[in-house]
Protein backbone atom coordinates (compact mmCIF):
# COMPACT_ATOMS: atom_id res chain seq x y z
CA UNK A 1 0.00 0.00 0.00
CA UNK A 2 1.38 3.41 -0.99
CA UNK A 3 0.29 6.29 1.22
CA UNK A 4 0.97 10.01 0.81
CA UNK A 5 1.83 12.54 2.19
CA UNK A 6 4.62 11.12 4.31
CA UNK A 7 4.59 13.67 7.15
CA UNK A 8 1.68 14.19 9.54
CA UNK A 9 -0.45 17.24 8.78
CA UNK A 10 -1.54 19.36 11.75
CA UNK A 11 -3.92 22.19 12.51
CA UNK A 12 -4.42 24.07 15.78
CA UNK A 13 -7.81 25.74 16.26
CA UNK A 14 -8.38 28.19 19.14
CA UNK A 15 -11.83 28.39 20.70
CA UNK A 16 -13.72 30.02 23.56
CA UNK A 17 -16.61 28.29 25.32
CA UNK A 18 -18.40 29.05 28.60
CA UNK A 19 -15.91 31.81 29.39
CA UNK A 20 -12.86 29.58 28.95
CA UNK A 21 -10.31 29.62 26.15
CA UNK A 22 -8.78 26.49 24.73
CA UNK A 23 -7.51 24.94 21.56
CA UNK A 24 -8.01 21.81 19.54
CA UNK A 25 -4.93 20.17 18.06
CA UNK A 26 -5.82 18.12 14.97
CA UNK A 27 -3.40 15.71 13.30
CA UNK A 28 -3.92 13.55 10.22
CA UNK A 29 -1.25 10.94 9.60
CA UNK A 30 -0.66 7.54 8.06
CA UNK A 31 -1.75 4.52 10.07
CA UNK A 32 1.60 2.73 10.32
CA UNK A 33 0.64 0.71 13.42
CA UNK A 34 -2.93 -0.57 12.97
CA UNK A 35 -2.90 -2.74 16.10
CA UNK A 36 -2.02 0.29 18.26
CA UNK A 37 -5.23 1.95 17.01
CA UNK A 38 -7.34 -1.18 17.46
CA UNK A 39 -7.51 -1.76 13.71
CA UNK A 40 -6.81 -4.87 11.62
CA UNK A 41 -3.73 -5.08 9.39
CA UNK A 42 -5.92 -4.04 6.42
CA UNK A 43 -5.91 -0.47 7.86
CA UNK A 44 -2.15 -0.07 7.34
CA UNK A 45 -1.41 2.84 5.00
CA UNK A 46 -4.78 4.52 5.42
CA UNK A 47 -4.92 7.86 7.24
CA UNK A 48 -6.26 8.39 10.70
CA UNK A 49 -7.36 11.61 12.36
CA UNK A 50 -6.90 12.55 15.99
CA UNK A 51 -8.15 15.75 17.66
CA UNK A 52 -7.12 16.68 21.21
CA UNK A 53 -9.10 19.28 23.16
CA UNK A 54 -6.78 21.30 25.40
CA UNK A 55 -7.96 23.81 28.00
CA UNK A 56 -6.21 24.33 31.33
CA UNK A 57 -9.12 26.20 32.92
CA UNK A 58 -12.05 24.07 31.76
CA UNK A 59 -13.90 22.39 34.62
CA UNK A 60 -17.34 20.96 35.06
CA UNK A 61 -20.35 20.06 32.98
CA UNK A 62 -20.11 23.07 30.65
CA UNK A 63 -17.07 21.41 29.09
CA UNK A 64 -18.60 18.07 28.22
CA UNK A 65 -18.25 18.07 24.46
CA UNK A 66 -19.31 15.78 21.65
CA UNK A 67 -18.05 15.32 18.12
CA UNK A 68 -20.42 15.18 15.16
CA UNK A 69 -18.79 13.84 12.01
CA UNK A 70 -20.52 14.02 8.65
CA UNK A 71 -19.05 11.79 5.94
CA UNK A 72 -19.43 11.59 2.18
CA UNK A 73 -18.22 8.21 0.91
CA UNK A 74 -18.17 7.44 -2.82
CA UNK A 75 -19.45 3.84 -2.55
CA UNK A 76 -22.60 4.93 -0.69
CA UNK A 77 -25.56 7.06 -1.83
CA UNK A 78 -24.32 10.57 -2.69
CA UNK A 79 -24.17 13.25 -0.03
CA UNK A 80 -23.11 13.53 3.57
CA UNK A 81 -24.52 11.37 6.38
CA UNK A 82 -23.98 11.28 10.14
CA UNK A 83 -21.01 9.04 10.96
CA UNK A 84 -21.55 7.16 14.21
CA UNK A 85 -19.46 5.16 16.61
CA UNK A 86 -21.20 1.75 16.78
CA UNK A 87 -22.04 2.05 20.47
CA UNK A 88 -23.88 5.38 19.93
CA UNK A 89 -26.02 4.36 16.95
CA UNK A 90 -29.64 5.52 17.31
CA UNK A 91 -28.95 7.31 20.61
CA UNK A 92 -26.87 10.41 19.98
CA UNK A 93 -25.70 12.41 17.00
CA UNK A 94 -22.15 12.32 18.43
CA UNK A 95 -19.29 10.06 17.37
CA UNK A 96 -17.63 10.64 20.76
CA UNK A 97 -18.76 12.45 23.91
CA UNK A 98 -17.10 13.20 27.28
CA UNK A 99 -15.45 15.90 29.38
CA UNK A 100 -12.99 17.72 27.06
CA UNK A 101 -13.75 14.99 24.53
CA UNK A 102 -10.95 13.93 22.23
CA UNK A 103 -11.66 12.47 18.80
CA UNK A 104 -10.15 9.67 16.74
CA UNK A 105 -11.18 8.05 13.47
CA UNK A 106 -9.23 5.50 11.44
CA UNK A 107 -11.43 4.52 8.47
CA UNK A 108 -10.28 1.84 6.03
CA UNK A 109 -11.87 -0.19 3.25
CA UNK A 110 -11.22 -3.31 1.20
CA UNK A 111 -12.23 -1.87 -2.19
CA UNK A 112 -10.14 -0.80 -5.17
CA UNK A 113 -11.26 2.85 -5.50
CA UNK A 114 -12.91 5.07 -2.89
CA UNK A 115 -13.23 8.73 -1.91
CA UNK A 116 -13.80 9.57 1.77
CA UNK A 117 -14.50 13.13 2.95
CA UNK A 118 -15.25 14.00 6.57
CA UNK A 119 -16.56 17.23 8.11
CA UNK A 120 -15.86 16.94 11.84
CA UNK A 121 -17.35 19.35 14.40
CA UNK A 122 -16.67 19.87 18.11
CA UNK A 123 -20.05 20.50 19.77
CA UNK A 124 -21.52 21.32 23.15
CA UNK A 125 -25.01 20.50 24.27
CA UNK A 126 -27.63 23.21 24.71
CA UNK A 127 -29.40 23.90 27.97
CA UNK A 128 -28.34 24.07 31.58
CA UNK A 129 -27.34 21.29 33.95
CA UNK A 130 -30.15 18.73 34.42
CA UNK A 131 -32.25 20.37 31.71
CA UNK A 132 -31.40 17.51 29.30
CA UNK A 133 -32.01 19.60 26.21
CA UNK A 134 -31.19 17.60 23.11
CA UNK A 135 -29.60 20.44 21.17
CA UNK A 136 -26.16 20.32 19.53
CA UNK A 137 -24.19 23.56 19.26
CA UNK A 138 -21.09 23.53 17.06
CA UNK A 139 -18.00 25.29 18.36
CA UNK A 140 -15.54 24.59 15.52
CA UNK A 141 -14.99 22.25 12.61
CA UNK A 142 -12.40 20.80 10.26
CA UNK A 143 -12.34 18.59 7.18
CA UNK A 144 -10.11 15.70 6.23
CA UNK A 145 -10.22 12.58 4.10
CA UNK A 146 -8.57 10.41 1.48
CA UNK A 147 -8.78 9.05 -2.04
CA UNK A 148 -7.86 5.39 -2.69
CA UNK A 149 -6.97 4.33 -6.22
CA UNK A 150 -5.79 0.75 -6.34
CA UNK A 151 -2.84 0.43 -3.96
CA UNK A 152 -2.31 4.21 -3.72
CA UNK A 153 -3.89 6.24 -0.92
CA UNK A 154 -3.65 10.02 -0.90
CA UNK A 155 -4.97 11.77 2.16
CA UNK A 156 -5.63 15.41 2.87
CA UNK A 157 -6.46 17.79 5.67
CA UNK A 158 -7.04 18.91 8.24
CA UNK A 159 -8.54 22.13 6.94
CA UNK A 160 -10.65 24.63 8.89
CA UNK A 161 -14.42 24.63 8.25
CA UNK A 162 -16.79 27.60 8.48
CA UNK A 163 -20.22 28.24 9.99
CA UNK A 164 -21.65 27.80 6.48
CA UNK A 165 -20.18 24.29 6.34
CA UNK A 166 -21.93 23.38 9.62
CA UNK A 167 -25.18 24.96 8.45
CA UNK A 168 -25.07 22.97 5.19
CA UNK A 169 -25.48 19.78 7.28
CA UNK A 170 -28.37 20.91 9.51
CA UNK A 171 -31.15 19.46 7.36
CA UNK A 172 -29.47 16.06 7.02
CA UNK A 173 -28.69 15.86 10.75
CA UNK A 174 -32.31 16.69 11.57
CA UNK A 175 -33.49 13.96 9.18
CA UNK A 176 -31.20 11.32 10.69
CA UNK A 177 -31.57 12.34 14.36
CA UNK A 178 -34.93 14.18 14.52
CA UNK A 179 -35.12 13.96 18.32
CA UNK A 180 -32.26 16.51 18.43
CA UNK A 181 -32.11 20.13 17.31
CA UNK A 182 -29.04 21.77 15.81
CA UNK A 183 -28.23 25.43 16.43
CA UNK A 184 -27.06 27.25 13.25
CA UNK A 185 -23.59 28.79 13.13
CA UNK A 186 -20.40 28.15 15.04
CA UNK A 187 -20.78 29.39 18.60
CA UNK A 188 -17.70 30.62 20.40
CA UNK A 189 -19.81 31.95 23.27
CA UNK A 190 -22.89 29.94 24.21
CA UNK A 191 -26.19 31.70 23.88
CA UNK A 192 -28.63 31.81 26.77
CA UNK A 193 -31.09 28.92 26.67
Amino acid sequence: MISTPEAPQALEIPYRWAGVEGRVKVVVRTNDEPAALGCPELARGFPYCKAIVDSNKAEGYDHCYGWIQMVDVSDEPPGFRVDQHPSYVNRLPFSWESFLANFIDAPFVDVWDLDFLAHTFLCAQGGRLLEFREEARAILGFSWGYAKRGQRIEWFGPDLLSAEDWDSHLKRMAEERPEWTYRPGLLQHPLDP
